[in-house]
């Protein structure tokens, strides 16, 4: 119990007395459970006042640029770990010793290869379809070929779920990549980072050999520990509402990857190159920018400020430095890239973004390094969808762990209220 209470007062009703929750950090929160009892449900489209859970891995302070994953800050765990160790952490609650880490890193290295049958798979897609339409469908069916530990209920099937997920996941995305270009899939290898697995299976050919370059190794490092986690957004929600069913760790990771695919969500890096593709040139520049201002103009930056991040985006901020190691050692010469440095100098300097704290976010910088590493937009998601699977996971076990109830919201119905029906059609 809270010492803290609220008292809701509806006229002509008994007052109603609420417990207030209080959390390591973040705002209070008022316990409304009771209040189904009482008659009465609270109205929240979107959720974006309500807590849909209790939960110890992830904090965002949006207003204070702060981005915490088991109390470390993002960019000390993007500039002084490693994407597994940063898996560990998420999954486990602390940081490994050197001992578990390797004991961890090896299990995960260990199961990067899929099932035979699943290559097959594959060729039931078309040669065009979206990258993430075949990642959510092969997701999916990884059920069908690792059935022997979806017993949700018991908590060891629940470990070897979650390290078959993290370790085939890229092993998947790659897959996705190289079906769609009809280059032959490229077999994991175990002596290289998750990383630098991950590249390798990307670009090896069997004609010619391929060398991982140590800087894109490390920024796509980066960009996996950037995306591991962001708390309660529509995708871990998603994985946490079909988990809540007690639907097998598969089918709620596939159901992650549809709600991540959106636009608004997963999609918003890819959605940027497309922004800048529009814009095509650096000369062009000025006039988007104008448009932007015009609030009667339906085009929009994308890539420039963030819906929970009111100050900056603590993840860009590491991104950024990333990007331009990535431009210098490439030392490309692109329009796209050109006009993207040029809107990142507008954007840092010009008072309009300033003073609205129109900053480019983590979504405008990590598609700069993809499209400069030679990664199609298609695949943006796809590398999202792979680098937040840990995430999904943690928050898939937690919810076990510590028990769960199904989710089932409620409405405010608007309809019609109830009416004798008579048919229209002939008797």
């Amino acid at each position: 119990m809270s010492d803290k209470k609220v008292t809701l007062t509806v006229t002509g009703e008994t007052p109603v007395e609420l417990d207030v929750l209080q959390g390591t950090l973040g705002q209070d929160v008022v316990d409304v459970r009771s209040l189904g009892s009482k008659g009465l449900f609270t109205f929240d489209p979107g959720f974006t006042s309500t807590a849909s859970c209790e939960s110890k891995i992830t904090y965002i302070d949006g207003d204070e640029g702060i981005l915490l994953h088991r109390g470390y800050p993002i960019d000390q765990l993007a500039t002084q770990s490693n994407y597994l160790e940063v898996c560990y952490i998420l999954l486990n609650g602390e940081a490994p010793t050197q001992e578990q880490f390797e004991e961890f890193r090896t299990i995960v290295t260990r199961h990067t290869m899929i099932h035979e049958q699943i290559t097959r798979l594959f060729h039931g897609f078309r040669r065009d379809s979206h990258p993430m339409a075949v990642m959510c469908g092969v997701t999916g069916a990884l059920a069908a070929f690792y059935h022997d530990s979806l017993d949700v209920n018991l908590e060891r099937h629940r470990e070897i779920a979650a390290f078959r997920l993290l370790s085939k996941m890229p092993t998947v995305a790659a897959m996705c990549y190289k079906y769609s270009i009809g280059q032959p899939f490229v077999y994991p290898r175990n002596d290289l980072s998750y990383a630098g697995n991950f590249l390798h299976m990307m670009f090896a050919t069997p004609c010619e050999e391929y060398t991982v370059n140590p800087v894109l190794e490390r920024a796509m490092d980066r960009i996996l520990i950037l995306h591991a986690d962001h708390e309660q957004n529509a995708s871990t929600s998603t994985v946490r509402t079909a988990g809540s069913s007690g639907a097998n760790p598969f089918a709620c990771i596939a159901a992650g990857i549809a709600s991540l695919w959106g636009p608004a969500h997963g999609g918003a890096n890819e959605a940027c190159l497309r922004m800048l593709e529009e814009i095509s040139h650096k000369d062009h520049i000025p006039e988007f920018v104008k448009r932007a201002k015009d609030k009667n103009d339906s085009f929009r930056l994308m890539g420039f400020g963030h819906r929970v991040y009111k100050n900056y985006d603590p993840r860009a901020t590491v991104m950024r430095e990333t990007c331009h190691e990535v431009l210098n050692e490439l030392g490309m010469k692109d329009d796209l890239l050109e006009v993207a440095m040029e809107l990142e100098h507008i954007a840092l300097n010009d008072p309009y973004f300033i003073e609205r704290k129109l900053y480019p976010n983590v979504d405008f910088y990590s598609g700069i390094i993809l499209k400069a590493m030679g990664i199609p937009s298609s695949m943006f998601t796809v590398i999202f969808a792979m680098a937040r699977t840990v995430g999904w996971i943690a928050h898939w076990k937690e919810m076990h762990d510590e028990g769960m109830k199904i989710a089932r919201p409620r409405q405010l119905y608007t309809g019609y209220a109830q009416r004798e029906f008579e048919s229209n059609l002939p008797k």
